[in-house]
């Protein structure tokens, strides 16, 4: 064999072992945890599980059995980000996941597949930034999924705000519908929130433009998700896309998101599944996020 076809040879052999390791790392489910000082002085700590970009199928019994195994984190409440659904039979699918963590107070937001089906895309199509965003998939049972997590006390925050109190911390909580299809609509929340209550904002999808506003009305911590942290990145750089606008260095994790020089606490989630055509991950694992939110030094 000459130099050519070793090259060659040495070549698809990365590849396929490549492949195959981001199809394992995409099933290599961790749990992250965070500290952030943002409640009032004198508050109680709060456990928030923040879960986002399921994408279901009733056929992924490994996925099902790890979120199951969130309930012994016994947060004190559960943020769900959007992008449960993969499947038309997906709801059943997402009511056993969640199992134990539904009787806690939760909340959440809904993404495009809750909406729509998911399809085959070319991946590369996500290097491109400015694209048409277009859903032409069956549609999912979507009312179905509203109704179960609604059945069990949780707050739909689509588009929609409220307030609930928690281990002695109110929380004033506002959220919008899907910024990726255009579903979001800030102005229906807009205003100032509860001088009492935790500022909580929550979305699917951190375009910039809705971040800018939920930021100029002061908001305390944001939660979203739909980067899926960028998925594949590269080893020691990070991601390379976000499927929005939001900069890459802000893929996922925690970080401060600053307009008209004011900034607020951003926690955005690499997500736990991905596509059910493109299951793979590499260098960011999928996940779930606890967030320990602890009173603000009252000296600060």
């Amino acid at each position: 064999m000459g130099i050519l076809g070793t090259a060659l040879t040495a070549t698809g052999t990365l590849s396929a072992t490549t492949l195959g390791y981001t199809l394992l790392e995409a099933q290599a489910f961790t749990t992250r945890n965070y500290d952030l000082a943002v409640l009032k002085p004198g508050s109680a700590d709060l456990r928030v599980l923040h879960l986002s970009d399921l994408h279901l199928t009733p056929s992924q019994t490994r996925k099902i059995s790890w979120l199951q195994s969130l309930e012994a984190l016994e947060p004190d409440l559960v943020v769900v980000t959007g992008d449960m659904l993969s499947h038309q039979l997906s709801v059943p699918a997402v009511a056993e996941a969640l199992g134990g963590l539904l009787n806690r107070p939760g909340m959440f937001v809904l993404g495009s597949n809750d909406y729509f089906s998911p399809a085959h895309k070319n991946p590369l199509r996500y290097l491109r930034r400015k694209r048409a965003i277009v859903n032409n998939s069956p549609k999912l049972p979507t009312q179905d999924l509203i109704d179960l997590l609604c059945e069990h006390g949780w707050l739909d925050l689509n588009n929609k705000q409220d307030a609930v109190t928690i281990n002695g911390v109110r929380i004033h909580a506002r959220g919008t519908n899907d910024p990726h299809i255009k579903l979001d609509d800030y102005a229906a929340v807009a205003g100032p929130y509860d001088a009492d209550a935790l500022a909580l904002g929550v979305t699917h999808a951190p375009y910039l433009r809705v971040l800018e506003q939920f930021n100029s009305d002061n908001t305390e911590l944001l939660l979203a998700g739909h980067t899926h942290g960028g998925q594949i990145c590269i080893p020691f750089y990070g991601a390379l896309v976000t499927n929005c606008d939001l900069p890459t260095k802000q893929a996922k994790g925690v970080s401060e998101f600053t307009s008209n020089g004011h900034s607020m606490p951003m926690h955005v989630s690499a997500g736990v599944g991905t596509n059910p055509y493109t299951p793979m991950r590499l260098a960011c694992r999928p996940e779930a996020t606890l967030l320990t939110l602890k009173a603000a030094n009252s000296t600060s």
